[in-house]
């Protein structure tokens, strides 16, 4: 390759080259091939003896050879063969023996030839070792060469997709995963892995999305509005006392204990049964106590079993004679023909025996006839008794957690279902739709999958001491649930699912846990969870913060490659990290037919 100047500064890894006459060309034609000319963002090769230093170009500028004429009348300044070009390079590292590495071992030296860098030094860069998996999901947008993403190196880490509204992000991380599933390890992937997709917007519940058929995909449609599908969740994971502290709400101070011992009580019940033993004995005490509580007490306890859908004639007639009670207690049960004393002086007459015996009964089926939420908000009303009625609790304290609870529980039960265990409740590719979920739902549903499923591939690693088997989340519109300043939330809350969410990004990878995010506010996560990351495909982004994120978070982004991110076009995004040797700006192809629902409306043709 013939030269096209000479090295006349350097300045760390900063080279500044005299070009030759003719040297300005946008494109050269060299032995068949068309080669991209000296122009910013493009790479030239710097030779020097058999080493080839690779750097772009920075900037550019002209000198002029005749710019010390100080009369202006002749001044001959700008004109024909009187300018030279001058460029300023970059190096990036170097390609020795056919390979490219990023090393400052090699530094330009003054009088070193620079050239045009050839298809087969263009290769060595953008791509890797020719036994290495890999996919393609687009193309170089200065060379239009073919770029080809090592498998390995990405999917075995954490990802982050940014952009604009509008810049192409989504089909960006649909086409990376597409790629994947049409690979040659597709068959073995469905068996080793599961992809949840964390959908907020309901961009990728169309038939055939990520080319995934039903056989391997399931997609769990969420509406509160009109009750569609359910989640899976195990009884294990929701009912433990830290998670629902979380989930309602709990103050630290007296709500917390409170559900940490209902809960040490709740998980010891097997059966029925035990439920209805120990919740009649509770109205046992409260009668044989009666002189030291308030009767509002055992009023409560009758109408959460009734609401329990416990149906009995015979707590029907306790609440009526309680109602109305003032004097001695002596508590009959008035029949057609005849009238029995259940309790007298404080204790159960063995007609009120024979009595409670029938209630549990009816009690037991009542309980097992109710959906596991119900069951467990039946038993915590019953314990916010216990607690209160001799005054260990004031009672004020308490009250308040009860409307969190109730607002929950009627927020989760008609999207999430109990399970025992998650065998077979999920597909290889699981797409959770949130479009039509409230804003309680959207909160709550991405944290409980994200920690349910990290804990279940956790311990399983941790069992098996190796990595068997993967688990890869991805979460689109993710400052929805990862921004470090959320209003809507609680303290409590929000400090919980950020620790949550930066154990994930930082332990999971040894876990075969691995998160890729997509999102348009890259400022509003969280500094932590944005450091931690490995992977960026970054689109057009104008905001200050967004910028300001990634200038402070991303290692591998260079200057130059900065400047270039307010300006790129659409489906254009420049590609950088620990998978690839150095930033690449890319032009993601766009699928036809199978792509997400995220197109830009066309006003014109709807109006036609």
């Amino acid at each position: 390759m013939e030269p096209l100047g000479v090295i006349v500064g350097v300045d760390g890894d900063l080279a500044t080259v005299g070009m030759y006459q003719m040297s300005n060309n946008a494109d050269f034609l060299w032995d068949g091939d068309i080669l991209v000319g000296p122009k910013v963002g493009a790479y030239l090769t710097i030779l020097q003896n058999d080493v080839k230093i690779i750097a772009t170009v920075v900037s550019e500028k002209i000198m002029d050879q005749q710019n010390t004429v100080k009369s202006k009348e002749f001044d001959n300044r700008y004109s024909t063969n009187s300018i030279n070009r001058i460029i300023m390079l970059k190096t990036q590292g170097v390609i020795e023996n056919g390979s490219f590495t990023l090393t400052s071992k090699y530094v330009p030296m003054v009088g070193n030839e620079v050239t045009i860098t050839t298809n087969q030094d263009l290769n060595s860069i953008y791509s890797i070792t020719s036994d290495e998996p890999t996919i393609c999901i687009g193309e170089s947008v200065r060379e239009s060469k073919k770029i080809n993403l090592p498998i390995n190196p990405f999917f075995a880490s954490h990802i982050g997709i940014f952009g604009n509204t509008g810049s192409g992000k989504s089909n960006t991380l649909h086409k990376l995963y597409l790629e994947l599933f049409r690979s040659k390890y597709r068959q073995r992937i469905f068996a080793r892995s599961k992809f949840f997709v964390i959908d907020f917007n309901g961009e990728y519940t169309q038939p055939n999305q990520f080319g995934v058929d039903k056989s391997n995909k399931k997609i769990f449609n969420i509406n509160t509005r009109s009750p569609e599908d359910t989640i899976p969740v195990t009884k294990k994971y929701l009912f433990d006392a830290d998670i629902l502290s979380i989930l309602f709400d709990a103050k630290p101070a007296t709500q917390i204990p409170f559900l940490r011992n209902a809960m040490r009580k709740y998980n010891k019940i097997q059966s029925s049964e035990e439920f209805t033993q120990l919740e009649c004995g509770l109205l046992k005490a409260l009668f044989r106590d009666f002189k030291n509580i308030e009767v509002r007490f055992i009023e409560d306890w009758i109408n959460n079993a009734l609401n329990m859908g416990v149906e009995s004639e015979f707590l029907l007639k306790l609440s009526d004679m309680l109602s109305s009670y003032y004097g001695k207690l002596q508590i009959t049960d008035v029949s057609t023909y005849q009238t029995e004393v259940v309790f007298d002086n404080f204790q159960l007459t063995p007609y009120g025996e024979n009595k409670f015996i029938k209630l549990r009964e009816e009690m037991a089926g009542a309980y097992n006839d109710l959906p596991e939420l119900k069951k467990l908000k039946a038993f915590l009303v019953f314990q916010k008794i216990f607690v209160t009625a001799w005054k260990n609790t004031n009672i004020d304290f308490i009250n308040p957690l009860f409307k969190r609870i109730e607002s929950s529980i009627n927020s989760l039960e008609p999207v999430i279902n109990i399970v025992d265990n998650l065998n077979s409740c999920f597909g290889a590719v699981n797409i959770v739709s949130l479009v039509n979920a409230n804003q309680d739902v959207k909160r709550l549903i991405p944290m409980i999958i994200s920690k349910m499923v990290y804990d279940e591939q956790k311990l399983k690693v941790t069992n098996e001491n190796k990595v068997t088997s993967t688990c890869h989340l991805i979460i689109d519109e993710a400052h929805n649930i990862l921004s470090v300043d959320n209003n809507k939330s609680s303290d409590s809350w929000q400090d919980y699912r950020l620790s949550v969410f930066e154990e994930i990004i930082k332990e999971g990878r040894k876990f075969g846990f691995f998160l890729t995010l997509c999102s348009q506010r890259p400022a509003d996560i969280s500094p932590t969870i944005m450091s931690q990351l490995h992977n960026f495909f970054i689109h057009r982004l104008v905001n200050e913060n967004d910028l300001r994120m990634l200038q402070n978070t991303v290692p591998t982004l260079d200057i130059n490659t900065f400047r270039l991110v307010s300006t790129l076009g659409k489906g254009e995004a420049i590609i950088t990290g620990n998978a690839i040797k150095s930033p690449i700006l890319l032009n993601v192809y766009k699928e036809s037919s199978i792509r997400p629902r995220s197109d830009d409306v066309i006003l014109t043709d709807m109006w036609q």
